[in-house]
């Protein structure tokens, strides 16, 4: 166990790389769970874990829960996933959503209390849905829908109907740009990202479906790179956040869409510059929690970030960014808690899984 002040990290050490970390949330009143994308390097295996996590008192701190993970359940990959996303179907499963490096999409539906994986479904063996690795998914709210970009320059929709897997292609352009991120804004809307730090909004009731982009130039060469992540606020879909290539996260407001507004990187003044990859960001739901009634539509909210050189920071607007965590190693990946959102797992390179625990109250997290 590690922290400072009140915030504490508690360390998993595992021994195989975590590639991707995720809650899970099923209808059990005592546990709770998470989903991990494992891979051995010694035999080149992948898997998809499932552990249960339980609060038990800290002989540390006897004031504080210390939290007991417990493996519960493993499903074999049958190549290294790429991404993994979990949602919930009500009352009736818990879906999970994977990509892999070979091209594929599989969805893992689990009994909705002891998570145990109760039906597997698989994009076609003999086709691979990509032409090339699948960068990654994003699962629809429900359970029911799923977007997978890719290296390839497709946009997929896998839909699962009638016990089986359904896709469309929304979008291929041949490859002449590859896309590396993608997430849902609405039912029928979602945002992509490639490389150039370009940007795409697409909605899949207009003819196309692309209705408008940002231009991969819009830094005018201060800076370039690659979109690893994108979020978008379920209150205010008119604005992403975007996570990407030499500490660069800006926002993107569909109002004004040829003026994003950078948060971090090259050329922000007044602030410390992260230099490498930013490999996942997500709207800090606890830091926003008790102000976001009142703060303009116009203002971006709250936003954590992971990245290779081994940071858990949050950024917000006019402020300088706070590291909530440093370690010696890459944080590959991150997902706070919706229903507990003080409560943070993430994926550290050095195979082992992070579970960082804020204050119950926004006000005093930093």
């Amino acid at each position: 166990m590690a922290g400072s002040g009140d915030l504490q990290l508690y360390r998993y050490p595992q021994s195989k790389s975590v590639d991707a970390v995720r809650w899970l949330h099923p209808l059990s009143a005592f546990d709770r769970f998470i989903a991990t994308a494992l891979y051995d390097t010694d035999d080149a295996s992948s898997s998809v874990d499932i552990h249960s996590l339980n609060l038990n008192s800290d002989p540390e701190n006897p004031n504080r829960s210390k939290p007991l993970l417990r493996p519960r359940s493993s499903w074999p990959s049958p190549s290294r996933i790429s991404s993994l996303r979990t949602s919930e179907i009500p009352q009736k499963h818990v879906v999970a959503a994977l990509s892999t490096f070979a091209g594929y999409v599989h969805f893992l539906f689990m009994d909705p209390i002891d998570v145990s994986v109760e039906l597997e479904l698989s994009t076609d063996e003999d086709q691979p849905l990509h032409n090339a690795s699948v960068s990654i998914v994003d699962l629809q709210d429900g359970g029911h829908e799923c977007l997978s970009v890719g290296e390839d320059g497709r946009v997929n929709l896998v839909s699962v109907v009638e016990g089986r897997l359904d896709t469309q292609l929304v979008h291929d352009n041949g490859g002449l740009v590859s896309y590396t991120a993608v997430k849902w804004g609405s039912q029928a809307e979602f945002a992509t990202g490639g490389f150039g730090f370009g940007l795409q909004w697409w909605d899949q009731r207009k003819p196309g479906g692309l209705v408008s982009q940002l231009k991969g130039n819009w830094a005018q060469g201060n800076v370039t790179g690659i979109v690893h992540s994108i979020d978008i606020h379920p209150s205010r879909k008119h604005i992403s956040v975007v996570g990407g290539s030499s500490g660069t996260v800006f926002a993107w407001d569909l109002r004004w869409q040829q003026q994003p507004i950078l948060l971090s990187g090259v050329g922000v003044a007044g602030q410390s510059t992260f230099e490498s990859e930013i490999w996942e960001i997500q709207y800090d739901i606890h830091a926003q929690s008790s102000s976001i009634s009142s703060t303009s539509s116009t203002k971006i909210l709250p936003v954590m970030f992971c990245s290779e050189d081994g940071i858990l920071g949050v950024i917000e607007q006019g402020k300088p960014p706070i590291e909530l965590l440093t370690e010696a190693c890459a944080i590959n990946s991150l997902d706070i808690d919706p229903q507990n959102p003080s409560d943070i797992i993430c994926g550290l390179e050095w195979e082992s899984i992070g579970i960082l625990m804020r204050p119950k109250e926004a006000a005093s997290v930093y």
